[in-house]
Formats: C-alpha cells, structure tokens, sequence
C-alpha cells in the first residue's frame, strides 16, 4: 500500500458523512441506472422477438414495375423516340409464389419462408358479428417462421392439423364473439357464408392481430376468398436479424418484390424504447451528478482544512504530482466502493423487478417484468459515474497541489 493511498484514507475519514453521502449517491446512481437500461432493453428485446414470432424477420411482397415514359426527339433531320424512366409502379401481390420462395432459399441468411394468402371476411357467431381477416397459410412453413406453436392457449394444432374445415382465431376474437374450441361460426365474403369450426386459440399480445386475424389452411382460404393462384406475401424468417435491411434491399433488387424488413416495419417503436432508454439513462445520471458535486464538495473542504498537512508534506518533498494523487486517491476509493455496491444494488433489484407481476397487452403479451441483465449496463453506469466524480474531484485536487508551503506559514495561501 502506497504512502499516498494511506494519507488520502486519513483524509478520508475526516469527513465520513460527506463521503457517506457521496457513497450513497454513487450507489443509487449505479444501481437505477442498471435497473432501468435492464427492464428498458428487456421489453425492447421481447417486443422484436414478438414481431419476429408473429410477422417474420422479412415480408416479400408487391410486384415492382418500372414506370417508362416514350417521347419523340429529333436529331440529324431523323426522327426517333426516347424512353424515360419516370419511377415505381407496385403490383399487389405475388403472382409466382413457389418461384420466388426458390429464389429466397438461396439467401444464405434465410431459415424460413411461408406463402401466405389473406382477404378480409365477415365473422358471425351465435352470440354476435364482427369483422376480421382470414391468412391462409401452410401450416408446417408457417412454423418454421413464426411462433405460432407456442402461442396457442387454447386447443392443439394436431386438431387444426387435421380438419381441412378447422381455423385458428385470436384470443381477443375468441372472447368478443364467445367462441370456444370445438364451437362452429360462419365467415362471410361477398354474398357466400362458409361454416367452420375452432380448432385452437392463439395469442400474440398484439391487439390488431389477436381481434381480427383467423388462420385457415391455403386451399380453403383460396376457395373462400376466389383467389385460385399466387400470394398476398411471403413470411421470411432470417437466421442473424440484424442484416435484414440489408438482406431485404438484396432481395429487391434480385426479386423485383418489394421486401421490408422488421425494423423498418417497426421503426415506430424502436424509436420510442430508444428515446426511453436515453431518457430513464439521463435522469438516474442525475444521482450520479450529485455525487460528484458533493464529492467536489467535500474535497474543497478538506483542501481548506488540511493546508497546513499539506504545507507539511511539501515541506518533507512531496511534490505536487503526490499532492493530486492523494486528493484524486480519495475520490477512487469512494468511487470503488460506490461502483461495488451499486452493482450489486442493481443486480439484486433486477432480479427482484423480474418476478413482479405485471398484465401487459397490446404490443406483446407478458404477465411479468421483461429484463435483460446485460453486462454492458454495468460498465456505461460505472463509466457514467467514473466521468462525473473524476472530473468533480480533480478541480480541488489541483488546487490543493498548487499551494506553497510559504504560503500557508504566511497565511496568503489560496
């Protein structure tokens, strides 16, 4: 143990209530600045793993046409026409579907695709009517794409599996129209009503899905809907979800389909949690501000009471680099035991806000507190504090240094 550090923990303890309030803040500031990046990232990261579970990683779908305009130019008393390449016409849907799911497979990035038809119905039970849309889809691809195996809460897929009649409705549908597993409805289109029967309930935790959207198998829904070829989209599942904007630019230009992926599809909400994280980030830095002003503080004082310690040790040969280091060994020891706490603060409230009962619909579905203990909100709430109590600490740091030994016996000291 250096000479320096054992003088600076003298200093130290001179003043344990101010440094105890330093401490405190400093381990308020670690400790909230984890738990809230932690719940903050965690309902981020189910929110994405929803929509990947629900809509797919990346959505194929309208036709691309370019727009060509013709006009006539004249050029050496000959006459000829000139196109122009006015812009992008989109056509709905996607008149080749097994054609362009083989030309997706090649995509080194893709797992998964699903052809998947939708229209818009007319739902009638017993009890009352509604409006919903019908996804007509291959059930075994539309796994491998989607959770929907385990977002069943009621009933079992081997039933709709079976039944070429059989349907799968979201639970908020299932609730406003009373229907139950094994209950019959009919679904209207146009003038014609079909009867089918429930053979499970989902749920997704996303409200537009959950109230409207029926699944059914694809030769029933194109015999529903009069739609006998080609798809609305295409449902791409990728392995790394973070290259799908890239992916998905590759994909139109080779594909001429549009293709957008999740992160432009939800670029809303991406955008609100992460102004949430940057807001919850700055205002518990607010702790770790006090901190480092009442660590400046502190040292101030101490610098006022222990100018003639310092006289002293100028005296003895301690230069003034020894002089900083003893004033900056102080802020370094608070700041360890800070950190230390504080990680420790904030691991335990993490787990704690994790077990807390929490009823969450609407954007995804969860009966609890989402976190994401993540190591880096450690090291950017320790870095955070590092920062702020440093640079508090070193202003009364160097003033202490710069005093002179004659100084002081004079009593001119600063």
């Amino acid at each position: 143990m250096s000479t320096n550090f054992r003088i600076a923990f003298r200093f130290l303890t001179a003043r344990r209530r101010a440094m105890f309030m330093s401490l405190s803040c400093i381990v308020l500031g670690v400790g909230l600045f984890v738990v809230t990046q932690a719940t903050t990232s965690g309902f981020e990261n189910f929110f994405i793993k929803t929509i990947l579970g629900t809509n797919g990683a990346i959505r194929v779908e309208d036709r691309i046409q370019s727009t060509i305009r013709t006009m006539e130019a004249r050029g050496g008393g000959d006459t000829f026409m000139v196109e122009f390449k006015e812009g992008i016409k989109y056509i709905e849907g996607i008149e080749e579907p097994r054609q362009v799911i083989e030309a997706l497979q090649k995509f080194a990035n893709v797992s998964g695709t699903s052809e998947v038809l939708y229209g818009s119905a007319e739902i009638r039970s017993s009890f009352k009517s509604d409006e919903s849309r019908v996804y007509g889809i291959n059930l075994d691809d539309h796994l491998s794409v989607s959770d929907l195996g385990r977002q069943i809460v009621r009933g079992d897929l081997a039933d709709f599996r079976e039944n070429p009649t059989g349907a799968l409705i979201g639970i908020m549908l299932a609730d406003r129209l009373q229907l139950q597993v094994g209950d019959s409805f009919l679904l209207k289109v146009d003038t014609e009503l079909r009867r089918y029967r429930v053979s499970a309930v989902y749920e997704t935790g996303i409200g537009d899905i959950d109230k409207t959207r029926i699944f059914m198998h694809m030769g029933e829904a194109r015999s529903l809907l009069k739609k006998r070829r080609g798809a609305s989209f295409i449902q791409v599942n990728v392995f790394d979800r973070d290259r799908a904007p890239l992916d998905a630019a590759h994909m139109e230009a080779v594909l001429l389909h549009s293709a957008s992926p999740w992160q432009k599809r939800e670029s809303t909400w991406l955008d609100v949690f992460s102004a949430l994280k940057v807001s919850t980030g700055i205002t518990v830095s607010v702790f770790t501000l006090i901190a480092g002003l009442a660590m400046y503080n502190t040292l101030a004082l101490i610098v006022m009471e222990k100018t003639k310690d310092i006289a002293i040790l100028r005296s003895m040969g301690y230069t003034r680099s020894d002089i900083t280091r003893i004033f900056l060994w102080q802020a370094v020891i608070v700041l360890g035991i800070g950190a230390i706490l504080g990680c420790g603060l904030g691991a335990a409230v993490t787990y704690g806000v994790s077990k807390y009962p929490i009823r969450i619909r609407g954007i995804f579905s969860t009966d609890h507190f989402i976190v994401d203990p993540s190591p880096w909100h450690y090291v950017a709430a320790v870095s955070i504090s590092v920062v702020m109590v440093m640079v508090a600490s070193l202003i009364p740091a160097r003033r202490a240094a710069r005093l002179e030994p004659g100084d002081v016996i004079r009593g001119t000291a600063q």
